[in-house]
């Protein structure tokens, strides 16, 4: 298994970064793209990488915010055959409160796309060895005030429950390669949800943004505690992580522990 960062914050010489993600995976014959990041700089960063897009067999959603999502209508537009795996509830409802509420959900012309949408739900197998899991820990929606996230339901403003994210799990010889691009349930709980939905195997790499950028110590030492418990052999992290966070996770992991960029290419084992 390999996979290829295509869009992060961090840009890496002529590959250019933004507030986004977007990463490639190679996987048994299969091309999987995570995510899209906020435009379409994976699409111009995939070229100078000399990458094929035409390769893409079908794309994941992480969840349903503007720096994953909003890069997937170029993939629709340009790859007429591609369709995209999202959460049952993904929706152009979601907000984060700052002065005001600010729409930071996925672009309304995504909704000209919804037949190539498919609608996940519960744990499902795009393919072989893949998997798609949802949250399933409880009082997501004291998480989703603290982080002053919202969704628009009904006409009213509701905390986010964090029901549009999901995780992207590969299984590989020697274990899962969990895949979070933002984490905002739980970057420790993910790890148990996965545990949890594929008993019997050990979570080996653990690969994305973990939302610990406004977290404190406690909390950042207590999701590296909980992927030593879990075996967890590889860290692959950036977008919104933290820099303090970054800097705790290096402490706790040390050399199993690297950083996104544009362009960053690692392989696992098969």
């Amino acid at each position: 298994m390999r996979f290829t960062v295509l869009s992060d914050n961090q840009g890496n010489g002529e590959l250019e970064g933004e507030w986004g993600l977007s990463i490639l995976i190679e996987y048994r014959e299969k091309h999987i793209l995570l995510d899209a990041g906020a435009s379409d700089l994976f699409r111009r960063n995939a070229e100078l990488l000399g990458i094929d897009l035409k390769s893409v067999d079908y794309a994941v959603l992480s969840h349903a915010h503007y720096d994953h999502a909003n890069g997937l209508v170029t993939l629709l537009r340009d790859l007429p055959d591609v369709r995209v795996w999202v959460r049952e509830s993904c929706a152009a409802n979601c907000y984060k409160m700052s002065e005001d509420m600010e729409y930071i959900g996925v672009p309304e012309e995504l909704g000209q796309f919804e037949e190539r949408l498919i609608r996940a739900g519960g744990v499902c197998t795009p393919s072989e060895g893949v998997w798609l899991i949802p949250h399933s820990m409880p009082d997501r929606e004291a998480k989703g005030r603290r982080e002053k996230m919202y969704v628009l339901r009904d006409g009213t403003f509701v905390p986010d429950d964090f029901s549009h994210e999901q995780s992207l799990v590969l299984e590989t010889s020697e274990g899962l390669a969990v895949f979070s691009s933002c984490s905002h349930a739980g970057a420790a709980d993910i790890v148990e949800e996965v545990r949890a939905a594929l008993p019997g195997r050990p979570v080996l790499a653990m690969i994305g943004g973990f939302h610990l950028y406004n977290k404190n110590e406690t909390e950042i030492r207590a999701f590296a505690s909980k992927m030593g418990q879990a075996g967890v052999r590889t860290v692959v992290t950036g977008h919104c992580t933290g820099e303090t966070a970054c800097r705790i996770l290096r402490e706790a992991c040390g050399d199993c522990l690297s950083f996104f960029h544009a362009g960053l290419t690692m392989e696992l084992a098969d």
